[in-house]
């Protein structure tokens, strides 16, 4: 079962009397017949399609474990995912992640983009409410909160991925580093650049956007007129889509790309055949890819009529572990649940174990280098120490 919050609904004070006084933040040790998720995506805007999968991830997970009649304690319970929008928006996140506070939320998935994960993780914590989180940038996990988790492998790992495949395997060319001025962005290609220059690649230029910039038609000129070969970005895919338009104007299509994770999408086949290539770096590594993936695919598939656009995967293991946590913890007392996530490994049904260090870093995580080619995404090497 699931709802999307309304922010209205729970503007007065009245209206919230009923959640907190059922709500597993109400203190009482018994086990309650339902059980709040919290889920904080983009669900609007640019990238909604990225949030609305990791929302279809955790839904996924959420109607197995009702279906298969999950139990804490002994207790049949049935769990119920509070979906809200953060809009890719720090203070919007701010001002949802108070809502899920209120709302009486065990623990919460989310959020995607790191500025938005990085500003709500003090709201979290402040109730003990673990936050399950697929943003990279390492500063997340840097506040020194108990509260905070991440999926995958952080921007430091990526950052080396990105700056040592493109230095060894696209010659001596000039370089160009263009980032979407997001904390995710500016921090990933600053590390990137770093691996670069130690690689003696020639970075000829650096130009920050914001997250919403689709005009590139005088960065074109720029990289024609500077003879850019290899363009390193940190650019969303619909970002990533519009420049390669801007250079096919201009008549600069024998570049390659190297992008983040955040354009290795479906929608980025848009873009497939313009330039010479496009590559993106991943700690967001694919379904497929896991013994037990084409398992989840169909599901999931069968599920939402679509194929997972980015990680739902991971908010679909994320889901399972957390629903292991609270079994073992035979409680919903958010800071009983963190606490047993801490010290808990566990099984993730698709990617094959969650486990954390004591900051909240992946203990096995890994980075994967993708080509964009004719069927999708393939996968070029990955590693976990780059």
């Amino acid at each position: 079962m699931s709802f999307v919050l309304n922010r209205r609904r729970f503007s007065a004070g009245l209206a919230l009397a009923p959640l907190a006084t059922g709500g597993a933040l109400s203190g009482c040790s018994q086990i309650p017949d339902r059980v709040k998720i919290g889920v904080a995506q983009p669900l609007t805007g640019p990238i909604h399609e990225l949030g609305k999968d990791l929302l279809n991830g955790v839904q996924l997970a959420v109607t197995e474990l009702n279906a298969d009649n999950y139990t804490i304690d002994g207790k049949r319970v049935t769990l119920e995912v509070v979906a809200v929008d953060d809009k890719s928006d720090a203070a919007t996140g701010k001002a949802v992640a108070q809502q899920l506070v209120e709302a009486g939320v065990v623990a919460v998935i989310g959020h995607l983009n790191s500025g938005v994960s990085i500003e709500t993780a003090p709201i979290y914590a402040a109730q003990g409410i673990a936050q399950i989180a697929i943003s990279t940038n390492p500063k997340f996990t840097a506040l020194g909160l108990d509260t905070t988790f991440r999926m995958v492998a952080n921007d430091d790992l990526q950052a080396k991925a990105m700056g040592s495949f493109a230095g060894a395997q696209f010659g001596e060319v000039p370089y160009a580093a263009v980032d979407d001025g997001t904390p995710y962005g500016k921090g990933l290609i600053e590390g990137a650049t770093r691996q670069l220059k130690d690689k003696r690649r020639d970075v000829v230029l650096q130009q920050s956007f914001d997250d919403k910039t689709v005009a590139f038609d005088e960065l074109a000129a720029k990289l024609k007129a500077a003879n850019v070969g290899v363009i390193v970005s940190t650019l969303n895919d619909f970002q990533v889509i519009a420049l390669a338009e801007a250079l096919r104007k201009v008549h600069h299509t024998d570049v390659r790309v190297l992008g983040g994770d955040t354009i290795k999408t479906t929608g980025m086949v848009k873009a497939r055949g313009i330039l010479r290539g496009i590559h993106a770096t991943s700690p967001v590594l694919e379904a497929k890819e896991f013994l037990t993936g084409s398992r989840f695919l169909k599901k999931y598939i069968d599920t939402f009529k679509v194929p997972p656009a980015y990680g739902g995967h991971y908010t679909y293991d994320s889901m399972h572990i957390l629903a292991d946590a609270m079994r073992a913890a035979k409680s919903v007392k958010p800071v009983d649940v963190t606490a047993t996530l801490r010290r808990m490994g566990g099984s993730a049904p698709v990617t094959g174990s969650m486990r954390w260090d004591d900051k909240g870093e992946q203990r096995y995580a890994a980075v994967g280098v993708y080509d964009l080619g004719r069927d999708g995404w393939n996968l070029r090497i990955r590693s976990d120490t780059w």
